[in-house]
Parts: structure tokens; C-alpha cells; sequence
């Protein structure tokens, strides 16, 4: 099957457009030039940007694999690599296209030496002597995925090649596998006349772990797209991250604080902990290994087995801490130096005492920060004030990982953590509205205020912020539902602008900047004596932010959505709707909605006065980048965001990504599912880091 990269559907292998979207199946526009390129070629043929799919291929032959030794060589053994059949695929009936724009294999002898291709290779301390290779032009028989580096024809050891992925909307045997386990688990039944064991005997016991540790630690772990296995090897096709600055890079860099760094330390920890059951540690112990993504969040390139034989202990991290430090020449600490000296001599013996000693030296490090804030209230001649327009290089925030493979009675509560506040590192917005394909005129209306200042003193850079966003979707029909929203936005905003002062303004505030805008519509009603339907209204969505402390306020069916790499996306707001009210009030969701007025409004904004308006208010602090989506529902109907939030607003986290090009997305989206209603769409990107500066926020 081919999966839409636009809206997810499954089509037959054979479409060219998917049957729900019409979306082609065959060619994706340059991200650079906008020319047609076919999914399976490796760059666009008119201004040459790489436009291909490209996975890492791990080829580890079944003897070094089956005794978990992916770093032993076995001199005089020999294992001679023919082209690779996807044997899992064919045993699993899946449909194989027709390909015949690319030529057949052919054998090519070439001299390479292994100097540059496995210099970096953990299992390689020494350039090996030159080989003779023959490269083979597809890695499998069924020729998806083309080989972009030689191919050794004897090897005795495990080796790292990157292939172009040819079919990349067509499903992975592994994606397949896993829709089965979760069909099968759901209905009690064999699948295919499979049971779940007889599935994942075609799946290398890597990739298992892969999949394990991938749901807890997004996105340090890589994601894996494909794994088989042959008579006599194991293939594995991961994420490639061989581009990804290292962390020996960032280390060198001796602007990055101390407590970003010892952040890192924790995560690191934090793995260690969770790939112990799995015998992985081996991949915390490369220093090639550790990454780090356009964003500094920490990531590995790939998992390692480790050595039958060894007995790793919670020492041999000290040393790689130490390393570390060595290999970028940077300024060890005491406190930090201190802690891995003991970590090597084994005075720290457990991660509780570990992350116990990490919790001091957070505290250490921020109560120095707080002493050296200065207290009077006025301006600081150090302080360099000056207006940003573009967003800073990123830094990212402590997670805390769970540890999924503790006894289900033990309890962890008393278990030390690191949990560090957060600063505001950058705030980016976008916002746009569209009339629809349906409506002639267009009630909606938004309004953006945010005011962005960069800090610098002594102790660094970061950035104070204040952003104003409302979204309003009017009723009334034209000259009335147009009116109400565009009242409603430019009462909010002058109210704020006298009522907004140093801090974040509190519910009460903001209640009554909500009422006022309801006054303000209700009193045109009244005196132009509208009544009924003809009363003019307004639904409204508020998003207040002050650094990263966010206040939400909302009245009416108008949404807002939150999206962060650890908790995916999330409906903030409640619809104010007959439906929802029965809901409430205890009605199954499914009676509740079968009634015919299910989805009328039981709040609005001017048609009834103040005593019938309630606004929800919530706030929340933004201890994690996170994408903020304010929109009408002309775009949240039919659970468009639900449905299509990964291919949408996901992508849009990263700091290299145009937020103009995601809200242009969105309302194309809705035109093409939607387009019943008015589309308005303003989303917020906020990039936070560890706070230096900010008062002390209690750890848990």
C-alpha cells in the first residue's frame, strides 16, 4: 500500500493519486525551485537539490548478530554478501511493484579504503588495509532501496551503508508488522494466520529494541524504517543522522552554560538506565556516537550491543564523562570534576545517588544564578536592550524519562530528579485567514501583538517576551458577524494595552477584558435593537504569553491546540456547544451528539449580556518547545488537526522551518476538506532552554 503524504490514507500500490485527497502518488515540488520531482529520484532535475529519501543500512552477518557482538571480528571468516532478497516481505504476501525505469545490477570493481568510511566506527581504532569491493546497484531484490556508497563483497565483520529509499510512500514491512501485532492485540485473533510470535520472527531482535526505547526517548533514539533478516545476516534501515554535529562539537563551544551541559549528563543517565535490560549501554561509551540535532537536543546515531563478555558498571560512563570533557578541551567545574571523579572510583555506585548528586549541582548552579541577579527594579547599565527579528539558536530542556522497565510494584517517587526552569529562548508567529470556497464574505478576524526584546549581561543572552494573540470567527451574517470579530479583537487589544503592566495579567484581569469585549458588541445590539438571529456575535480564542508563562481564554467553538515532541498534540480549549454541556452533564458522548442542535453555540460573545458569558481561563508554563495553534472551525471540523497534525504542524517544531509555509498548509487543508466556512489559522512557535536568570522553581 501507498501512504498519502498528505492526508494518511492507504491507496493500492498501483495508484498514481490517492482515492481521498487526490494528492499524486508519483511526484512531491522541490522544496527550493517548486519543480515536479519523482518520489523515487535522489535530486530534482532542475536546480539539483537533494530531494531523496535516505535511510542508513546496517548489514551485521547472523554469527556476529546471534552472539550480540556488533564490535567482534572474527578473523579467516568470510561472509560473501550476493544481492539481498527481502525474504519478510515475500513471506508476508506483500504487493511489489513493477520497476523499470532503473537499470540492472551490475559489478563494478573499485579500489576504497576503509580509512574514511569507518575512521568513525566504534569498532575501529585504525584505518583498515584497502579491499576490493563490487557494488551491487539495489540493496534488496525488489529494488526500493539504491545503494549511494560500495557495497563489500567480503566482509567479516559488521557494515554502515546509506541507500535511497525509491518507494518511500509505500509501507515498511516493519510499519506492516507492527499494524498487524496492534490488530491482532486488539480482536484476540491470529493475523494471516500468524500469531504474534511467528510475526516478529522475521524482525532482527534489534529492531525490537529500536521500537522500545523509541516511544520514551523521542527523539534521542533513532527511528528505524525497515529490518529483515536473511540465511545469514541481519539488515536494519535507520533514521540517518551521519550529518548531525557531534557532541564533542557542542561541548567545544564554551558559551553553552554549565547547566545545559549538565543536562545532557542527566539524559545520558537517564539512557543508560533504560537500555541496561536491553544490554545497549555500548552506545552511550562512543563518543562518535553522541549527537546532537539543529535544536542541541541530545541524540545517539544508532544502538550497540554489547560485548558478551563484558561487565560494564556505572564507572565506565564516569570515563566517557571525562572524555568528554578532554576531547573539547572545556573547563571542568569542581563540582562537576568532583562528581565524575567519583563516578570513575565508583563513590557513586547507582543512578539514585547519581542523579542525587546532579540534583545538588543544579541547585548549586542556581541559587549562584539567583545571587547574581541584580535586585533593584531599575535598568541595568549592563543589560544591552535591542528589538529581534529573527530567532536564536536553540538550546534544548531537561526532560525527565520515566524508566518503562522497573518492577510494576516499585515506586520511584523518592527517586531524585533534575528539573531545572526554563527561559524563552525564541517566540515566532504566523497568522492568516481565507474567506473559503463556500462563503462570500469572510467574519473571521485576528490580531497579533508581541513585543521581543534580547537580554544580555554577565551571565548570558536570552530574550523577554509578550504576546497578544485573538482569533474571532463573527456571526450575524455580513455588516454584523464581520463587525463582532473585528470589535472583539480591537477592544481585547486596547484593554490589554492598559491592563498588561510587568507580569502576566491574572484571571480576573483577563475575565474582564473578555466582558468588555462582550459589552461593547452588546451594546450595538441594543441600540440598534437587533434581536433573535440577528443579533450580532462573536466566538473568541485568546492566547496571552509573557515569557513562558501562557494564559489561555476562550468563549464559543474556536479552538486552540498545543503540540510538543513529548506530548504530541493536545486540545486545550472545550467547545462551548450543546453537546459538549451534555457531556457535562453525564450524556454519552454519542447521544449527546445524535441531538439536532449538538453543535449550537451556548456561548458567544454579544449576543446576551454579561451575565451570560463565562469565559474559560487556564494557564500553563512552556517547559518544552512547543507549537501553539489558534484556529476557527473552519479548520478544526471534522477533526482535520486530529487527522493531519504529524504531516502539518510536527514538521513545523523545528527552528528551520518557515511557520508562514505551515499556516498556508493548514488553510489549504481546509479548503480542501472544509471549505464550508470561513479558515483562520495563527500559530505560535516557542523555543525554551534552562533558565539562569529567573527565580528558582521548586524541583520535585
Amino acid at each position: 500500500m501507498l501512504i498519502c503524504p498528505q492526508c494518511q490514507f492507504e491507496n493500492p500500490i498501483a495508484n498514481k493519486f490517492c482515492q481521498q485527497c487526490g494528492t499524486s502518488l508519483t511526484h512531491k515540488a522541490c522544496p527550493e525551485c517548486g519543480a515536479q520531482v519523482s518520489y523515487s529520484a535522489k535530486e530534482c532535475p532542475k536546480c539539483g537539490t537533494f530531494t531523496g529519501t535516505v535511510w542508513q543500512a546496517i548489514i551485521s552477518p547472523r554469527s556476529v548478530a546471534r552472539s550480540e557482538v556488533s564490535q567482534a571480528k572474527e578473523p579467516g571468516k568470510t561472509v560473501n554478501l550476493e544481492p539481498i532478497a527481502v525474504s519478510s516481505a515475500e513471506k508476508l504476501g506483500l504487493e511489489q511493484p513493477d520497476i523499470v525505469t532503473e537499470p540492472e545490477a551490475v559489478n563494478i570493481e573499485i579500489q576504497v579504503s576503509w580509512e574514511d568510511e569507518l575512521a568513525d566506527s566504534p569498532d575501529n581504532n585504525s584505518a583498515k588495509p584497502i579491499s576490493e569491493f563490487s557494488l551491487e546497484v539495489y540493496l534488496d531484490q525488489q529494488r526500493r532501496y539504491l545503494l549511494l556508497e560500495p557495497l563489500p563483497s567480503e566482509i567479516t565483520e559488521e557494515v554502515k551503508v546509506r541507500v535511497l529509499d525509491c518507494q518511500p510512500l509505500q509501507a515498511s514491512t516493519i510499519e506492516i508488522l507492527i499494524n498487524q501485532e496492534n490488530q491482532g492485540l486488539e480482536t484476540g485473533e491470529e493475523t494471516d494466520g500468524k500469531s504474534e510470535v511467528d510475526i516478529w520472527k522475521t524482525v532482527p531482535e534489534i529492531a525490537k529494541v529500536y521500537l522500545e526505547l523509541k516511544e520514551e526517548f523521542e527523539p534521542i533514539v533513532p527511528s528505524i524504517h525497515e529490518a529483515w533478516i536473511e540465511d545469514d545476516r541481519e539488515i536494519l534501515l535507520i533514521e540517518d543522522r551521519s550529518h548531525w554535529p557531534t557532541l564533542v562539537e557542542l561541548w567545544k563551544d564554551q558559551q553553552i552554560p554549565e547547566i545545559h551541559s549538565l543536562q545532557i549528563l542527566h539524559e545520558m543517565s537517564s539512557l543508560w538506565m533504560a537500555t541496561e535490560p536491553w544490554h545497549c549501554r555500548q552506545s552511550l561509551l562512543e563518543l562518535n556516537n553522541l549527537r546532537v540535532d539543529e535544536d542541541q537536543f541530545l541524540g545517539i546515531v544508532r544502538l550497540y550491543k554489547e560485548p558478551t563478555d563484558s561487565n560494564l558498571r556505572l564507572s565506565t560512563l564516569g570515563q566517557i564523562w571525562e572524555g568528554l570533557y578532554i576531547h573539547a578541551d572545556r573547563t571542568l567545574l569542581p563540582r562537576i570534576g568532583a562528581l565524575i571523579n567519583d563516578l570513575k572510583l565508583e563513590v557513586i555506585s547507582t543512578i539514585e545517588e547519581l542523579r542525587f548528586r546532579l540534583q545538588e549541582i543544579a541547585d548549586e548552579l542556581q541559587n549562584e544564578s539567583d545571587s547574581s541577579i541584580p535586585e533593584a527594579p531599575g535598568a541595568n547599565p549592563s543589560i544591552d536592550h535591542q528589538t529581534i527579528s529573527s530567532p536564536l539558536t536553540t538550546t534544548p530542556q531537561i526532560k525527565e524519562y520515566k524508566n518503562p522497565y522497573s518492577p510494576p510494584n516499585e515506586s520511584n517517587d523518592d527517586m531524585p530528579t533534575v528539573v531545572l526552569p526554563m527561559q524563552l529562548l525564541s517566540l515566532e508567529d504566523a497568522g492568516r485567514t481565507d474567506v473559503g470556497r463556500q462563503r462570500r464574505h469572510n467574519e473571521d478576524y485576528f490580531g497579533v501583538q508581541t513585543k521581543l526584546t534580547k537580554v544580555e549581561n554577565p551571565l548570558g543572552r536570552n530574550m523577554e517576551a509578550r504576546g497578544l494573540y485573538i482569533l474571532c470567527d463573527g456571526m450575524g451574517g455580513h455588516a454584523g458577524g464581520e463587525v463582532a470579530s473585528a470589535l472583539a479583537v480591537k477592544t481585547l487589544s486596547e484593554y490589554f494595552q492598559e491592563h498588561w503592566d510587568e507580569e502576566l495579567p491574572d484571571e480576573d484581569c483577563i475575565r474582564q477584558g473578555v466582558l468588555k469585549a462582550n459589552e461593547a458588541i452588546y451594546d450595538i445590539n441594543q441600540q440598534d435593537a437587533r434581536s433573535g438571529s440577528g443579533r450580532m456575535g462573536t466566538t473568541l480564542v485568546m492566547v496571552l504569553i509573557q515569557e513562558t508563562q501562557v494564559a489561555v481564554a476562550h468563549v464559543g467553538d474556536s479552538r486552540l491546540y498545543r503540540l510538543s515532541r513529548r506530548q504530541g498534540i493536545e486540545q486545550v480549549t472545550v467547545d462551548h456547544e450543546v453537546g459538549q454541556r451534555e457531556i457535562k452533564r453525564g450524556v454519552e458522548p454519542e447521544i449527546a451528539y445524535s441531538r439536532p442542535d449538538a453543535y449550537q453555540l451556548t456561548q458567544a460573545l454579544g449576543p446576551r449580556n454579561e451575565y451570560f458569558v463565562d469565559p474559560d481561563i487556564e494557564f500553563f508554563e512552556l517547559n518544552e518547545d512547543t507549537l501553539i495553534l489558534l484556529c476557527s472551525d473552519g479548520l478544526s471540523d471534522n477533526e482535520l488537526i486530529e487527522n493531519h497534525w504529524q504531516t502539518h504542524l510536527q514538521p513545523y517544531l523545528s527552528s528551520r522551518s518557515n511557520l508562514e509555509e505551515s499556516v498556508n498548509n493548514l488553510i489549504e487543508l481546509a479548503n480542501q476538506y472544509n471549505g464550508h466556512d470561513n479558515i483562520t489559522a495563527i500559530l505560535i512557535r516557542a523555543k525554551v532552554r534552562p533558565d539562569l536568570e529567573q527565580a528558582k522553581v521548586g524541583n520535585s
